[in-house]
Formats: structure tokens, sequence, C-alpha cells
């Protein structure tokens, strides 16, 4: 909320007591809420002053610029060119003299405009600072007048007030009570101790017209709106309002409309009561009924969008026609125009969570749907009704019926808490007698009641509505005596050994092993669409993913249930930035719906290559990935991570998303733990990638597996033997096929088996190929004999002869 400090100084003596606004958003920032920023509207700019248009005639050489003759002091008169279609004699104007600086730094300058001197600017309040969201509609295209008694010469802004300074509060959900001036002086008066001279305004009504007799009021619901009431105010006037309450709307961010909804609005800030204006004789009748919407029933909000609502949405009717959004936006059809006699003027609290959902879902938020959503002051909600009835007969001449009219109405009683002094004392870790606790509450204007040395019982008024628990209280207690006065110690605590768990070293180490093989992490959103979540999953389900009831865009609906999808739309975004060589690889969690209330979350890690591996240069040519080289990174992984069973790649066509011809299941001791290999061409189009080659795999049951003991071996310091073997097999063996009769007949020696060839074609007959090897023997503690390898190169032959049926070359 943008906090006046002008306004705040209306009603607590701080300048008076030397607080200036920088230390009073210190103070604050340190004691309630977190400042954004503390700023005045003229930072940044210089020699602006008030001026009088003497003389206004057409530019001889423009159609649609005049010339004025300008005066900017009593003895000192200047021409200054002006395109402003609204500009006249007889106004007092903003005037930017020679030198000035206005709004983005502009600095301006003496000059000729079409052969004619202009001495200065006339200024729009956009080219000061203005936001175009705040500017009044009325002066939107022209130049800004300002009122009749501004003394000519004098600085622009005390009159508009800029020289206010701004204090941009954050407020927090628990503090809604901040979203308002009055909560605000509340505060500070509380943590200053200073004189809380706060005013409200009685309204006088007029006795020969009761409200009862015009309007009606009726909730459906208790809980849609658990206050609903209303005022009927004749004969208005509608008109600008006075610039006091204009510069009160516009320095809090706020775009003055006219005299009717300004006060509403002026309103809301002061009380963090939103109120709403309806036109009486644009209702349809004088029924009002709050009510849940139908499904499908449509209403035009004051934006002039139309809105398609929900059941679980609120409106506001009059003879069953929705005329508003309750607690977020007004509807067209009731709206106060120029031509608005009477006034129906709405006080409530509404439900916030369906207040909340609505604006979300409909993307109505707004300055009264934010503070629903916090939470309403029960204590000020007639009060800020009859405040604005009260206006609304001062600014525009209404006159107040008699009586409010009542929808619902529920008692907020205040609540008792007791409370401890050597409880306080313990929590807070502080030494604070029972006077400066009562103090304290004192400050708060809650009402307290001593029971003895050690207990005291708070009334904890409505209007603080986030304070139910003694922990609230000491909270209270703490931000008003003062963080900084409370003795820092450290806390009292067994020592234990930091580090990480055993979980969360393989978890770091997963990520060092992928990270040296040269992939890139990534980090994806674990929401994507519903058809890229069923996508690349390592077992096949027919089940839907978890749906967001509120998602955030039309590509956040889902959870995943795969990690590869949104490494592809990472690949996607690089590849679209000319970057042709992507190594990626993510590790986190997919959700997987198992039937229950929640889904089954699962550590998934999941790599994607495209492009080369290694990048060209001068002496090397780059290579793109291939089926080979990804294979080859995984088996790295798996051996990294010292996985103890046996780990096979299986070909396999089930995934329409994979290529049929260049993807395999990655099993562990025979369970399906993963999978490898190209995404498909029409896939790969889909997502607007080039070739590109993945894996992902199950991380909780590789966490969960056996592991192999690690061990230091010594190098052998004895020479190594090879002998080489060619076979001739069936198209249907392979390589797997072979080195598992290979390692499991090669006998003790057998170190390294390596397939240095395989050729299939001519010369050879049909259906055969042939695949030669390099087998290496070596004996740590000796120097073998040609007689054991030879035996041992025999036994590999024949038992390849008679369980594969190779010919040996």
């Amino acid at each position: 909320m943008k906090v006046s400090y002008q306004w705040l100084d209306k009603y607590l003596p701080l300048e008076q007591n030397g607080i200036k606004p920088a230390e009073l958003a210190e103070k604050l920032a340190r004691t309630s809420v977190d400042i954004n920023s503390v700023s005045s509207p003229s930072d940044g700019l210089k020699k602006i002053i008030v001026g009088y248009v003497e003389e206004c005639v057409p530019h001889p050489d423009s159609d649609h610029m005049h010339v004025c003759q300008v005066k900017i002091s009593d003895d000192e008169t200047v021409q200054i060119v002006c395109g402003a279609p609204n500009v006249q004699a007889g106004k007092k104007v903003i005037v930017a003299l020679h030198g000035a600086r206005i709004a983005d730094n502009v600095k301006i300058k003496r000059g000729k405009i079409r052969g004619e001197e202009s001495d200065g600017m006339l200024c729009a309040l956009q080219e000061i600072g203005f936001s175009e969201k705040i500017a009044p509609k009325d002066y939107e295209e022209g130049i800004w007048f300002l009122p009749d008694d501004a003394k000519i010469g004098d600085s622009v802004f005390p009159y508009l007030g800029m020289d206010d300074t701004i204090i941009d509060t954050d407020v927090t959900p628990n503090r809604g009570d901040m979203l308002s001036i009055y909560g605000n002086i509340n505060d500070l008066s509380a943590i200053y101790d200073l004189p809380n001279n706060f005013v409200s305004h009685e309204v006088t009504e007029n006795a020969d017209d009761q409200a009862s007799d015009m309007i009606s009021a009726k909730v459906a619901e208790d809980e849609l709106a658990p206050v609903y009431k209303l005022r009927v105010i004749k004969n208005v006037k509608i008109a600008e309002s006075p610039l006091w309450l204009q510069i009160r709307l516009w320095n809090s961010g706020i775009r003055p409309i006219n005299n009717v909804v300004d006060i509403t609005n002026y309103i809301l800030l002061k009380y963090g009561q939103p109120l709403h204006s309806f036109d009486y004789d644009k209702l349809p009748n004088h029924d009002i009924l709050v009510r849940h919407a139908r499904e499908g029933e449509k209403i035009t909000t004051l934006d002039g969008n139309e809105q398609e609502l929900k059941a679980q949405d609120i409106v506001v009717t009059a003879d069953d026609r929705p005329m508003a959004l309750a607690g977020t936006m007004g509807g067209e059809d009731s709206k106060v125009d120029d031509h608005t006699t009477t006034v129906v003027l709405e006080s409530a609290i509404f439900n916030s969570v369906m207040v909340r959902k609505q604006a979300r879902r409909l993307d109505l938020h707004s300055e009264s749907s934010m503070r629903f959503e916090r939470g309403i002051n029960p204590e000020t909600v007639e009060t800020a009704l009859n405040e604005a009835a009260y206006w609304l007969k001062e600014l525009a001449g209404g006159e107040v019926a008699k009586g409010i009219v009542t929808g619902n109405d529920h008692d907020y009683p205040t609540h008792d808490i007791e409370l401890s002094l050597n409880k306080i004392n313990a929590v807070l870790g502080a030494d604070i007698d029972m006077a400066t606790v009562q103090n304290i509450f004192d400050r708060l204007a809650f009402q307290t009641a001593q029971q003895d040395d050690d207990k005291i019982v708070v009334t904890v008024p409505a209007r603080r509505w986030d304070i139910s628990l003694p922990a609230d209280l000491y909270e209270e207690i703490a931000r008003l005596y003062g963080y900084d006065n409370i003795p820092s110690t450290l806390p009292v605590m067994t020592r234990n050994l930091g580090g990480l768990t055993p979980r969360q070293k393989k978890l770091r180490a997963s990520r060092h092993a992928l990270e040296g093989m040269g992939l890139n992490q990534a980090i994806s959103y674990s929401l994507t669409t519903v058809d890229r979540a069923k996508q690349f999953e390592i077992e096949a389900t027919d089940v839907e993913p978890m749906k967001l009831d509120y998602p955030m865009s039309s590509d956040h609906v889902a959870t995943r249930m795969n990690i590869v999808s949104g490494l592809l739309n990472d690949i996607a975004y690089n590849n679209a930035r000319k970057v042709e060589n992507v190594a990626l690889y993510e590790q986190g969690r997919v959700f997987i719906p198992k039937g229950g209330e929640r889904p089954e979350e699962q550590e998934h890690v999941a790599g994607a290559v495209t492009g080369s591996l290694v990048a060209d240069s001068w002496n090397t040519k780059g290579q793109s990935v291939d089926f080979y080289q990804l294979k080859g990174i995984v088996e790295r992984y798996l051996n990294n991570m010292a996985v103890a069973g046996k780990v096979e790649f299986v070909a396999d066509q089930s995934r329409p998303e994979m290529h049929p011809g260049r993807t395999a299941n990655i099993l562990l001791d025979g369970q399906l733990i993963g999978f490898i290999g190209q995404v498909h061409p029409n896939t790969a189009k889909e997502y607007k990638i080039p070739e590109t080659y993945v894996f992902e795999l199950n991380l909780k049951e590789l966490l969960a597996a056996d592991t192999r003991d690690k061990h230091y071996e010594h190098i052998s310091k004895y020479p190594e033997v090879t002998r080489d073997i060619a076979l001739l097999v069936d198209d249907t063996v392979t390589n797997a096929d072979i080195l598992a009769i290979i390692n499991r007949r090669g006998g003790a020696f057998l170190k390294d088996v390596h397939l240095f060839d395989v050729y299939a074609g001519s010369h050879l007959p049909k259906g055969k190929k042939s695949m030669a090897y390099t087998l290496t023997y070596q004996d740590d503690h000796g120097t073998l004999k040609e007689e054991t390898v030879n035996q041992a190169f025999a036994k590999v032959e024949k038992h390849l002869t008679d369980e594969l049926g190779a010919e040996i070359r």
C-alpha cells in the first residue's frame, strides 16, 4: 500500500516530534511490515512553477499549436509555444522553465518551435511524473489547470501533493489491517506512543426519506456475506472531486474518476473497507440479493469485459440479475455515471476464500478484492458506510435517506487471552516487568485485567483478527518492546556433527557424475501440459496426471510424470537462439498417480543431448551424438553409482514419442528402471528441436539397489596377453549374447573383452555376420604361461561354437 506521510501526520504528531519519513519507514520495517520504497513525487524535478496564461493565440505556422504569453512572476512574462488542445487564456498552469527537469530526467531548453520563440513548456501531469494509470481522464490529452488561488511563481509541488513523501509498504497476508490509514495510525500510535487523533465523520440523515422504503437486502447463505449493509443517498450531483481528495487518491496510486467513485475509494484507503456504489435508477428492481452465481451465468464488469461465472462465485443481484461480482468488481449495467442522481452505497464483509478464488480465476484483482482476501475490520464496516454518506452529502450535495438497510449482520466479539509474565520472558529471552507489558497493551488499545503478579488477561479487539493465540501476543510484546532490546544469546542445544545423509551424498554424487561427463544441469518447471506430462513414461500407465484447479497458465496445468519433456523445452529454447550443441541433465521429482489422495513422488534423473558433445577444433571435427555415445554415458553413470546388479539394454518399440529402431529399455536385474534412445522425428518436430537423444532413470530404484563394495586394487606389474577371435554368427545373435558367454567361460585371468569389428554383406552367407573381439588376459601375481592362456581361449571357442553355433574364422 502507498501510504502518504502527510496523511499520517494529519492524525499523528509526526513532524511535530521530529519523526521524518525515512525514519518512519525504517521503524515500520523493523516493527510491522516490509517497505518497498520511500520516495517523493517531486524527486528529480526542478524549476516547475505556477504560471498564468495571459494571452493565447494560434501559431501562425501550425494548425494545432498556440503561442501563449505566460506570466511567471509579478514582473515577468514569457512566451511559450504549446500544442495542448485545451490550452486557453485565463488559466493557471504548470510551467517548466528554461533549465527545468521534468519526468524521465528530460531537460527543458529555450528555443524556437516553427519559427516562434518558446521559453519553457506548459506541462500535463504525465510530463511531470504522473503515471498514465492515475492521471485524471479529463486531462489525458491536455495540460493540467491549477486552482485559481495558486500563487504565480510558486512551486507547483504543494498544490499537487508532490511535496509529500510516499511510503510503499509490502503488507503480509496476516496484517490486512495495515491496508488502511486507520490501521497504520493505530500501529504507529502504539509504536511511537503518540496520541491517536484519528477522526471519523458522523452523517446527518434526511428524516423525510426512509431507506428501508426504497430498497431491501438479503443474503442467500450466511457464509457468503456475514455482514451486508446498504445506504441510499438522493439528489447527488456528479462532478469533479475537490483537489485535496484527488491528491489523496493519486498519491495512493488510484485514478480520480468523479466525486461519488472517488469518495468510495477514499474510504477504502482510510478505513480499509471496500465500498461499492450502484446507480439506484439503473437497478431493474430494488430487492438486492447476495447469492452464488449459476453455472454459466454472465455479467459485464466495469472494465467492459463479459465474464462467464461458475457456481462458486458470489454475485450481488437485483431482480435476480447480476449487478456486481461481490468483493471483486461492479457491473456495467448499474455503474454510476454523469446522469446518476440517486446512489446505493454497499458496505460488506464477503467470504475471503470465495472472493480470492473468483478474482484469481477471472484475473480481476483489485484494491477491493485484495482487502477482502486478507480480511476486513468488522468494527468499521458501518463507520465507513456512514462517513462515505457524509462526504456524498458534503461534496455531491446528496440527501442521505434515514437508516441503514441490513441484509446480514454478525457480532464479532472480542476474545480474551491469558498470559503469564514468566512465560513471556521465557519465550522472548528477556526480563520484562508487568508494568512494561501493561504499557504495551495500553498503547495498542487492548484492554487488560491483571490477575496477580504473574497473570494478565488481554482482550483482543476484533480489528486485530490476526491475533488468536498467546504466541501472537508474545510477538506484539516483542515488536513494541523492541527487538534490539532483547538480549542476544546462543540457543541451548545438544551438539551434533553436521553432514549429509547417505541419500543426500548419493544424490550429490549423481549430479557430479553427470557433470563430469559433460552434461549441464537444468531445472525445469514441475508443471506442464497434460499431453506432455503423459509422454516419455518409464512404465506405461493409463492414468491422467494430477491437474491444478487454478493453473497459472495453459502451459502449466498438470504435474509432470517425466523429466524428459522439460529438457526438450530447454533444448528448443537454446536451439531457437542458435545454440546447436546442448547437453543437459536434470535430477528431480515426478508425480505418478497411484489411486490415492496424493500421487507418488519419485526421484528421477534424465538427460538430453543434441549436436556434438565435443565442439569442432583445429585438429578434431565435431561428431554428432548418437545412441551409443549416450549409452556410454549411462553405462559410466551406473558404474559410478556402484550399482551391483546386472544392467541390460533391451530394444523397445512401445513408446510412440521415441524412435522405434533406436530405443532401448534399461533393466536392472530384470526390472525396468529407465529407457534410452532417440526422440521420434515427429515428436522432435512438435518440440521444434533437431535430432536429439535422451534417457531417463528411476533414481528411486537406483538408490534402493545393492551397491558394489569399493576397494583399492593394485595395478598389476605383470604383462598382458591378448588373443583375437573372429566369429561368423547368425544375424539374430547380439553382442550381449557373445559377451555373456566369453565373460562366463573366459577364466579367472580374463580382464577385458573389446569388440573391434562388425561386418555383414558380400562374401558372407545370407543371414550371417562377422564379429571380431580382442580378449585380454593378465595375472595380478605372476607372468602368465602360454599354455594357460591357450587353454582358457580354447574353452571360450568351444562354448561359443556349442551354445551359439558360431563358426571360428
